[in-house]
């Protein structure tokens, strides 16, 4: 019996990262791999390194991504990357606050909107974590899924819509692959605007 194959990404159950890891596994049909999520990106590094995964998702926009990249070159190597939306994604405050101070983010998701309104800012682990922030009357306002408004309309509301948003995602594993030239999707659908 082979052992079922590990991937690692960032999350709390619910987050983007873990979304994506799932439908990317289910694309590949890898209907047994385990999915193992982190609070911190090093960590996941770190677990892949030693073996304890055998690959992780991480979305290009990151904060993280250049560093993970650079600081375990030669030892975890790319070896997929395909783009895939987002949660729908909004500016979402809490309905007791009249004027929000504070706000919460994703550190990817902090420059989709002018955020100097909210003179306090807050770093979160993951759109997940700031939904839970939002829900504990932790935060007046935070970026995240529109999902909490959905499940709660009686508290929350939306300030400013995103909607879905469409990033590059990497995967990262321990062996290198032999590339040699470009390895590119040759019927990807931006090739439709190049002869219009």
């Amino acid at each position: 019996m082979t052992t079922p194959l590990r991937f690692g990404t960032l999350g709390t159950e619910g987050s983007n990262h873990s979304m994506i890891v799932r439908k990317y596994v289910a694309f590949r049909n890898l209907e047994d791999a385990e999915i193992v999520l982190y609070t911190d990106f090093r960590d996941a590094f770190e677990a892949l390194v030693a073996g304890d995964l055998d690959f992780i998702l991480q979305v290009s926009v990151h904060p993280s991504h250049t560093e993970m990249s650079a600081r375990y070159v030669h030892r975890v190597h790319v070896v997929d990357t395909f783009i895939a939306p987002s949660k729908s994604l909004a500016i979402i405050s809490r309905l007791d606050v009249e004027q929000p101070r504070s706000i919460a983010f994703q550190p990817a998701t902090k420059h989709y909107a002018d955020l100097s309104a909210w003179p306090y800012q807050i770093d979160e682990v993951s759109i997940m974590t700031v939904a839970e922030g939002l829900q504990a009357g932790r935060f007046d306002s935070g970026i995240t899924s529109v999902e909490l408004v959905e499940q709660a309309p009686d508290r929350f509301r939306i300030d400013q819509l995103f909607g879905p948003i469409t990033d590059v995602w990497v995967l990262f594993g321990r062996r290198p692959l032999d590339i040699r030239s470009l390895s590119v999707w040759p019927d990807a659908p931006v090739c439709r605007y190049f002869h219009e």
